[in-house]
């Protein structure tokens, strides 16, 4: 018989509705009787003893905020009456706590292309990419019209990347955007890259090309639109060549250590951190035991949670690393005369999460147990293997489209309220209910919300593990077949 209220931590003073309770109802909590004093939605919490005023509320073994004023036993507990701890920048200290997830290689792996540099991509696709947004028209129907001459057919996708940047940028925004053009240059899921440029923008072509390196230019074509007389035939004599060359790519196998995820979450609700994101938290340390490499962001997310990350860095100087990482945050928000503390969505509010602890107490459960062995800034490419933290903002687009840029060849993206988007690698949509799952078969590719039924996580992650290879080796993603394919660069500036 599926619970009807879970009970995270033993010394939380809260628990979880798993189905929406009546005021009236009595519940036996670890043997004490619990008699609601009011309607409990399914995913909200409940209080397990009479709070005090300025009483810590504790959910997954950890103080989640205060409360507002005393609450009785049995009060539904929401942001009403849940106010947030978190206050500015903090001084930490480094209390490693470090757990060794390696286990025996099981040989696992996936369908991929190898391509000339050593990287592997989980696509082939051709990608055209503007150096600015004043030529967003020129990519769009550059795109459309391969795709009607080849059918569609001999390559995964042939996808535009429209964004609004590139000029009128200074400083870190300018910068921002070089890094994230570069990074999709590279990108291993491009098996062709057309960069297509104006010519007199801030992000000047023949620059932007030098500061991407090398690069395969049998495979990576730029055209500068002011350069040329017919821009639109001209690209399309460049895309023909990419095309033939691209189109002869093939799959082959390749170890699951080549895999690297990004884990991300948007429209959490009070499932998120018991079945979803506790989901790939096992997944990511199995990927990591293979030797592959997982990629957690969503910096101001983890505010509430972060000394449990500083704890399971490698050493004092990834410890170092990620202080700066959180407290820079911190310090972006405080100098835009912004609250640390205030990011719960009304969505988020909606579906259970009251505070950003309880929300980053469930957010930072999607990387596992596993040891930080990496810090990357916003922008930055993957060099190590292992769990890399990430320097982006949570916003669902941004975010993602930076874990994609740091090279995962995937995004795996839970969620308790649903999101079609997709950014420019394969977007999974994980459900944290099941109700979400049965509602939008067209958002969600799998439903980690039996979790609280009758599945057990053993079972759940054999199936979740089988579903991400055969997504690694070519399946598609829903935002795959819709042509959901989209960027959102991060900026913090003026705009000349």
């Amino acid at each position: 018989m599926t619970a009807r209220f879970i009970k995270i931590n033993p010394d939380d003073n809260v628990a979880v509705a798993i189905e929406n309770l009546k005021a009236g109802e009595t519940l036996v909590v670890d043997g004490n009787e619990v008699t609601l004093v009011s309607d409990v939605p399914a995913g909200h919490k409940f209080a397990l003893k009479d709070l005090a005023k300025g009483e810590n509320v504790v959910k997954y073994g950890y103080p989640i905020g205060h409360a507002r004023e005393a609450q009785p036993k049995g009060q539904w507990m929401n942001e009403n009456n849940i106010k947030t701890n978190l206050d500015g920048l903090l001084e930490y200290s480094y209390n490693p706590q470090l757990v060794d997830v390696t286990a025996p290689d099981k040989g696992l792996t996936f369908k991929g292309y190898e391509r000339k540099n050593g990287d592997v991509g989980i696509r082939n696709e051709i990608w055209i990419i503007p150096t600015v947004g004043c030529v967003n028209g020129i990519v769009g129907q550059l795109a459309e019209a391969l795709r009607r001459e080849t059918d569609g057919k001999g390559v995964d996708a042939i996808v535009a990347f429209p964004h609004n940047y590139g000029c009128s940028q200074l400083g870190d925004d300018h910068e921002n955007t070089k890094k994230i053009l570069r990074d999709m240059v590279l990108h291993p899921n491009a098996g062709a890259v057309l960069v297509v440029g104006l010519g007199c923008e801030n992000n000047q072509p023949d620059v932007f090309k030098e500061f991407c390196g090398p690069v395969d230019e049998s495979r990576v074509r730029f055209l500068v639109t002011q350069k040329v007389g017919d821009e639109f035939e001209e690209g399309m004599k460049i895309l023909r060549e990419l095309y033939q060359i691209a189109s002869q790519d093939k799959r082959t196998d390749v170890p699951l250590s080549k895999l690297r995820v990004g884990l991300k979450c948007g429209g959490s609700d009070g499932f998120s951190g018991i079945t979803a994101n506790p989901l790939l938290g096992v997944f990511s340390d199995f990927l990591v035991s293979q030797g592959g490499t997982t990629v957690l962001t969503e910096v101001p997310e983890m505010f509430g949670a972060e000394t449990i990350l500083m704890n399971r860095c490698e050493n004092r100087e990834r410890f170092d690393e990620t202080v700066k990482l959180i407290n820079d945050f911190k310090q972006y928000f405080l100098s835009h005369g912004e609250p640390v503390g205030e990011n719960p969505s009304p969505g988020n509010k909606a579906g259970g999460i009251s505070t950003l602890e309880d929300k980053a107490l469930g957010c930072t459960q999607k990387c596992g147990k596993s040891i930080v062995r990496a810090v990357l800034g916003y922008g930055d490419r993957i060099s190590k293997h292992g769990l890399n933290l990430l320097s982006a903002p949570g916003n669902d687009l941004v975010a993602a489209t930076a874990l994609a840029s740091a090279g995962c060849q995937m995004v795996l993206f839970t969620t308790g309220r649903g999101t079609p988007f997709g950014t420019f690698v394969p977007t999974m949509k994980v459900s944290t209910n099941s109700n979400l799952a049965k509602n939008k078969p067209g958002w969600i590719d799998f439903n980690a919300g039996v979790l609280v039924e009758d599945e057990p996580m053993e079972s759940v992650h054999k199936r979740f593990c089988d579903y991400v290879i055969k997504v690694a080796s070519g399946e598609p993603t829903n935002n795959e077949k819709k042509g959901y394919h989209e960027i959102a660069i991060f900026k913090t500036g003026v705009t000349l």
